[in-house]
């Protein structure tokens, strides 16, 4: 409650310096962080947990763009860095969604990861599924995304995440398990002057910078179809809300 007081506190005072007033007090952020993956733990989490010798790991976006090279991380496992373009921290250029293409039909990871990627993939259902085929039995995946953010890499911006729709990538039917999930980086929205007149300098709660979702790959899934899931299969049993009568 203190925390939001002091965001609502801010933002009034903020946007009075513009010459209006948030009519709203409601900002609310009730999604969790993930308790071992979220923004600030990812990294360290998967690499206490992977970076062992023997241990196979495959990076989706390895190329350093953000001053950012985690292949020391796992400097004990077999790192392999995959992106679409070559570069610094990139040992395969391709496109995820042929990802299996590019490896032995035998060869198995134990963990597959990406950051800031998903949300660049023209069709990231067919990418969960080339991951889904290079994954070993117990193996891993880790995505984080973004949920709320600026239009970035224009025109390949194509999608933005909840943790709720990356668990929807990488269901039940399959073959995997969720161990952890959330959304970390909450932000502060107000609709700008050019929204419209009933929208304008409005505020937005419960928006996120990032989404995450960690999944365990539990079966194999042979000649998967995404028609043929059942609601459940995809959505952990939950429901749209009931709507209010």
């Amino acid at each position: 409650m203190a925390q939001r007081n002091i965001v609502v506190d801010t933002l009034k005072a903020f946007t009075r310096k513009l010459g209006f007033n948030i009519i709203r007090n409601d900002y609310i952020f009730d999604v969790q962080e993930p308790k071992y993956v979220g923004s600030s733990r990812w990294v360290d989490y998967l690499e206490n947990e992977y970076n062992k010798n023997g241990m196979k790991i495959l990076e989706i976006g390895s190329r350093n763009v953000t001053n950012v090279n985690l292949r020391s991380k796992f400097n004990k496992a077999a790192y392999v860095g995959f992106d679409f373009y070559a570069g610094e921290n990139v040992d395969i250029v391709g496109d995820a969604h042929k990802l299996a293409s590019y490896f032995n039909e035998n060869e198995k990871f134990d963990l597959i990861f990406s950051s800031a990627v998903f949300e660049h993939l023209y069709m990231p259902w067919v990418v969960a599924e080339e991951i889904q085929k290079l994954l070993k039995i117990g193996g891993c995946v880790f995505v984080e995304t973004h949920f709320s953010f600026k239009a970035h890499e224009m025109p390949w911006n194509f999608f933005q995440f909840s943790h709720t729709g990356l668990r929807a990538l990488f269901n039940e039917g399959l073959g995997f398990e969720l161990i952890d999930s959330g959304m970390s980086n909450p932000i502060c929205g107000i609709f700008g002057e050019k929204a419209d007149k009933r929208l304008r300098y409005g505020t937005l709660s419960n928006l996120y910078c990032n989404s995450e979702v960690l999944c365990k790959k539990v079966r194999e899934v042979d000649h998967f179809e995404w028609r043929s899931l059942s609601i459940d299969e995809v959505v952990d049993g939950s429901r749209y809300p009931t709507p209010n009568k």
